[in-house]
């Protein structure tokens, strides 16, 4: 089945908090994986193993634009999953994480949806002071927005891009959506054009 992508950027406000305000949680409150994902299938990998009949049979049958506009009204009116990508090392989170981590949880809690974080980063979390305090504030922020529970993914040092890490994840764990802020493209953490190819569901971008 063909995957659909789309990207919406909204304004969101969100409170700042002085790094002073930040209260480490229980770190029983969230799951710790940091099992390896399998790598990205390709577009053209997962075409090729359905039957040439089916893929006849799919390019025969013409989506009319109402249905397209039906499709994509769905998208966002049924997350049962959302993931949040955290690519920055500052160890309070910076400006655009927080508001990534405070939309996500709004959303969540309006759709009754479950939450799962992927912390990224190229190093390897000994060669990384700040990480358990970054753990904190993660929880912290997504506590504020009435989350205590949520899965928390760590890679790190694994030597794979960011944007190919969020894109295995959102496969792996079938999710129905990405908020990430356009912060993490301007530093370059993620990239825009490998994002749109890659990932398998709907993708929110924050602007700043």
């Amino acid at each position: 089945m063909a995957l659909a992508h789309y990207s919406l950027a909204i304004p969101v406000v969100t409170s700042k908090h002085a790094k002073t305000s930040i209260l480490p949680a229980s770190t029983s409150s969230s799951c710790v994986a940091t099992r390896s994902s399998p790598s990205i299938r390709s577009k053209a990998r997962k075409l090729s193993i359905l039957p040439r009949s089916c893929r006849i049979g799919y390019k025969a049958k013409a989506k009319s634009p109402e249905s397209e506009i039906n499709l994509a009204a769905d998208a966002f009116t049924s997350f049962k999953h959302l993931l949040l990508p955290i690519t920055d090392r500052n160890q309070y989170l910076s400006e655009g994480t927080r508001q990534a981590a405070a939309t996500t949880a709004a959303l969540a809690k309006k759709y009754g949806a479950d939450i799962t974080v992927v912390v990224i980063d190229e190093q390897l979390k000994e060669s990384l002071p700040q990480h358990e305090t970054q753990l904190s504030s993660i929880r912290w922020h997504l506590s504020e927005g009435g989350f205590q529970e949520f899965r928390l993914l760590e890679k790190l040092g694994e030597g794979n891009k960011p944007t190919a890490i969020i894109g295995e994840v959102a496969d792996d764990l079938n999710l129905d959506l990405v908020v990430i802020s356009m912060e993490a493209i301007h530093s370059k953490h993620v990239d825009a054009n490998l994002l749109a190819e890659f990932i398998p569901c709907p993708v929110l971008l924050l602007p700043l």
